[in-house]
């Protein structure tokens, strides 16, 4: 099978995501100034404009917000079907990430999930997210 794509991780905008990852945390951008989630990444804060950004660890649990699933291959090393879902972080519901699930959970609105940080290929760790069966957190 071929392999999936590997994060670059010191990129500029989103290097503090995959960086907080090799730790095993899940991270968001945040503003200083404010106190405020940032998301999508970017250079200034839109609620007060400032600059004062960094990258603030999050909990690592969401609920499914929505999803849909995916019956043509778009690329070999993903294997059809899978599902590729929305997940509203719990601490911060308007911070919505992406999720992809192997074939074809049962999934509905509002089901909790939660962040594991799993290896790729390469041996970096990459946030993925699986359906919560119990009460552990980011492991």
């Amino acid at each position: 099978m071929p392999q999936t794509p590997t994060p670059v991780l010191d990129d500029s905008d989103t290097g503090g995501f995959w960086q907080a990852a090799q730790r095993g945390a899940l991270a968001v951008q945040w503003c200083w100034r404010c106190a405020q989630p940032v998301h999508l990444p970017r250079p200034q804060c839109p609620r007060c404009g400032s600059s004062e950004l960094g990258w603030h660890d999050v909990d690592g649990t969401a609920t499914v917000y929505s999803w849909a699933v995916v019956r043509h291959p778009v690329h070999p090393a993903f294997p059809v079907p899978y599902t590729v879902a929305l997940v509203a972080l719990t601490d911060h519901p308007s911070v919505r990430l992406m999720a992809h699930f192997d074939g074809t959970p049962p999934l509905r609105e509002g089901l909790p999930v939660r962040c594991v940080a799993r290896p790729d290929a390469a041996g970096v760790l990459v946030p993925q997210w699986e359906l919560v069966t119990d009460d552990r957190s980011m492991t």
